[in-house]
């Protein structure tokens, strides 16, 4: 199993497979052809549906810098070896020199056939929840100890940058107002709901509103092509810095603190992707915005020294109340209904740690488990309901606008 680095990347919005990906494919290929004078790259699958929605195009040509550059957008070819895989051609003076094929693999990974130089290491000897609180326990570890003892000697250092890019992408939303770009007309609300927080005193109210301004904060800047960190993705991005945010203000838990849970969290994530996935082109939302509660429960979990079962117990409902989510981001933009999704995550992943602290020993379905169904749920799922912006809420709003 990989890195949670691999977990929580710094990049900008607003798809971390479609963005994020696609840039450190043009990355990889520019820089092993530095002398190509032309640039002809074709996308597929999701990344040729959604692709102009969530700036693929942008994205790739910006990092392809002065090279004349063609993209093309095939949404026909279906025997691919990925829904999310993108060709590269290179050109001399007119003549075909290189070739590249990548596929985006969800969290702004990406993997090359033939090319193990291109995929992360594996760190971790153990591959699921249940093998490694097996050996937690025999080793008298928590979870956070299990994680430091198998990552580098910098994790806890380049957990504390996430964290405080975390916050600065909160920080930042909050302060801004304004219309989202795309022409879905989405004002900005992050701001208005921070201000409404006195309006209604009682606990739970201010709760609400603090937490979700904090996740409308980070996805509203997430959709306007702001710096996020991945948690596992993009799209996913508010739901683990709008609770973390609150619960340390809160409770005034340390950043040390903060830290082990966004190792825990992490863990959890690179469970999810090593047994399932976190791409929504590959298994719908539950993917993302699943993962992300499971990884926000465990998370809060740990903050309150929670033991290994009831953090399992955490993870598992945070993801089990999120199977057959479906991707259908309206116009292929990660506003509607991403961002108000994210805000209901995040308090959902509350419930679930709060659900976790007195009922874990009642539980009878394993975090392995639930990641299982959430994989074959996502492979029945209809392709329509996989970040296509062909069904559910993208194409209702379509028949509504056409009327």
């Amino acid at each position: 199993m990989k890195s949670i680095k691999e977990i929580y990347k710094t990049g900008k919005g607003p798809s971390s497979s479609h963005t994020m990906g696609p840039e450190r494919a043009a990355k990889l290929f520019i820089g092993e052809n530095p002398d190509v004078d032309k640039v002809v790259v074709t996308l597929y699958g999701s990344l040729a549906k959604t692709g102009k929605g969530h700036h693929t195009d942008r994205a790739i040509r910006e990092t392809l810098g002065e090279v004349e550059t063609e993209i093309f957008f095939d949404v026909e070819t279906t025997n691919v070896p990925h829904v999310n895989t993108l060709d590269f051609v290179g050109y001399k003076n007119g003549e075909k020199t290189a070739f590249l094929r990548v596929k985006s693999i969800g969290g702004g990974e990406i993997s090359v056939e033939g090319r193990p130089d291109v995929t992360p290491p594996e760190i971790y000897p153990e591959n699921n929840f249940t093998s490694i609180a097996e050996y937690c326990r025999e080793n008298n570890l928590r979870l956070r100890d299990y994680v430091y003892k198998y990552e580098s000697e910098d994790i806890k250092e380049y957990l504390a940058t996430a964290w405080e890019t975390m916050k600065k992408s909160i920080a930042e939303g909050l302060s801004t107002k304004g219309e989202l770009e795309g022409g879905l007309k989405v004002e900005r609300k992050a701001q208005y709901l921070f201000e409404q927080r006195h309006i209604d005193e009682s606990e739970a109210t201010m709760q609400n509103r603090l937490v979700c301004a904090y996740a409308f904060a980070v996805g509203e800047q997430n959709a306007s092509c702001g710096t996020v960190v991945t948690a596992p993705t993009c799209g996913a991005c508010s739901v683990l810095p709008a609770a973390l945010k609150y619960m340390q203000e809160k409770k005034g838990f340390s950043d040390e603190k903060i830290i082990d849970a966004l190792a825990v969290g992490g863990l959890i994530g690179c469970i999810v992707k090593q047994n399932a996935s976190i791409s929504g082109a590959e298994c719908g939302c539950q993917a993302e915005m699943g993962t992300a509660c499971s990884m926000t429960a465990a998370a809060l979990c740990e903050l309150y020294e929670m033991g290994t079962d009831q953090i399992e117990y955490a993870a598992e409902v945070a993801m089990e109340h999120h199977l057959g989510l479906t991707c259908d981001p309206i116009g292929g933009l990660v506003q509607i209904p991403c961002i108000e999704r994210g805000a209901v995550c995040a308090m959902r992943a509350i419930n679930a740690c709060n659900l976790a602290s007195f009922l874990a020993s009642t539980r009878r379905i394993s975090f392995d488990s639930v990641v299982d169904t959430m994989y074959q749920t996502g492979k029945d799922l209809s392709s329509c309901y996989r970040e296509t912006s062909e069904g559910g809420l993208a194409k209702t709003y379509n028949k509504k606008k056409k009327k």
